[in-house]
């Protein structure tokens, strides 16, 4: 019988169990958005996990959400990367790199007057972002041009041959929680018109160029996309987001892409529905399901065959030997909130493991 700990075939990658570590944002990242030592201790503590998908990283400069979230764009974080990278294959760890672009989730104050970008100038309005001045609102971004849109994939496609300079094994794309190209997926945010606006296919437009870009540069079986039609984090809705759900699924399991992540539940439980029945029969692909998955109902999820694999968030965040913890039935730690986004090893890389 399958199970949490039987090997899962990633392409040509032979991955060690199923139990994934979730990209977990941790702003931990030292001046100009570069890796450091302490991240490469944080992703080596965890290389018993079958894949580690590392952080949001920010795809192109001026688009910083978190003040010390890492980025892909420059020589200095490749090198950064480098550490990390070359810690977990060290532990004989697979980790791949989420590239990132925050939209209208990110702040002038966080990079230098640039404003804000979208695909419509609607901000987000359920919350507020720390800045280097304290809590703000969101701004109302500039909606991006469509001749300013090949920019964007020409970015992305930068950062992702930046992640394969850092040794990454994959990239996986963000498309979930509110940031760029989720804004662009979802009509809550996404009113505008033309080849990337109004019809479900024009909205996932943007989506499928910039992960057509990562299998250009890192070929199919090693690209992930992310996606959460019905998280309503950062403002963010759909009017159908089963049917949105299903087409994006369907068209990823045509480029034949590695996998495909899907967040199965909505952070706040504003909007509900069971998103996994027709992604499962629309992606034939390596199928990975987050959110809030006990140890127990990931391995009946697996066992059954709903789903492939499971990305563990804020338990494998606070248990680095996650795999050996769930094979032996051991207690779990719980997280420390408080130190999810402060900086230094607080929270981050002493939590102990057993024994």
């Amino acid at each position: 019988m399958t199970d949490l700990f039987t090997p899962l075939q990633l392409g040509q990658l032979t991955l060690q169990n199923r139990i994934f570590l979730a990209p977990l944002t941790r702003c931990r990242a030292s001046e100009g958005h570069i890796p450091n030592k302490l991240m490469a201790d944080y992703y080596a503590q965890r290389a018993t996990g079958g894949l580690l998908i590392a952080e949001a990283t920010m795809a192109m400069a001026g688009n910083s959400a978190f003040w010390r979230e890492p980025g892909i764009y420059d020589a200095a974080q490749v090198e950064g990367w480098k550490l990390v990278t070359r810690a977990v294959h060290a532990r004989g760890g697979r980790i791949f790199l989420q590239v990132w672009h925050g939209g209208r989730a990110t702040h002038s104050l966080l990079n230098g007057d640039k404003q804000p970008v979208a695909p419509s100038a609607i901000a987000i309005t359920d919350s507020e972002t720390h800045t280097p001045k304290g809590k703000k609102p969101y701004e109302v971004p500039h909606a991006l041009l469509d001749s300013e849109i090949p920019g964007i994939v020409q970015g992305f496609r930068a950062a992702f041959d930046n992640a394969k300079h850092a040794e990454f094994d994959g990239v996986e794309v963000h498309g979930a929680n509110g940031y760029l190209l989720d804004q662009f997926l979802r009509d809550g945010s996404n009113q505008r018109t033309g080849p990337y606006g109004g019809s479900m296919e024009n909205r996932a437009r943007l989506l499928l160029e910039v992960t057509q870009a990562a299998c250009d540069v890192f070929g199919k079986d090693r690209v992930g996309v992310r996606i959460s039609p019905l998280n309503s984090f950062n403002s963010m809705k759909d009017s159908d987001p089963t049917a949105l759900a299903t087409y994006v699924a369907q068209r990823l399991d045509t480029m034949q892409i590695g996998y495909l992540h899907l967040m199965r539940a909505d952070f706040f439980g504003a909007q509900k529905g069971d998103l996994l029945t027709p992604v499962r029969k629309a992606f034939r692909g390596v199928l990975v399901a987050n959110m809030g998955y006990t140890p127990d109902e990931a391995s009946a999820a697996v066992a059954s065959g709903a789903v492939d694999a499971i990305a563990f968030g804020t338990s494998f965040l606070a248990n680095p030997d996650l795999p050996r913890r769930i094979r032996e039935k051991a207690p779990l730690q719980q997280a420390d909130a408080k130190s999810f986004y402060t900086p230094g090893a607080k929270g981050y890389t002493d939590y102990p493991a057993l024994g």
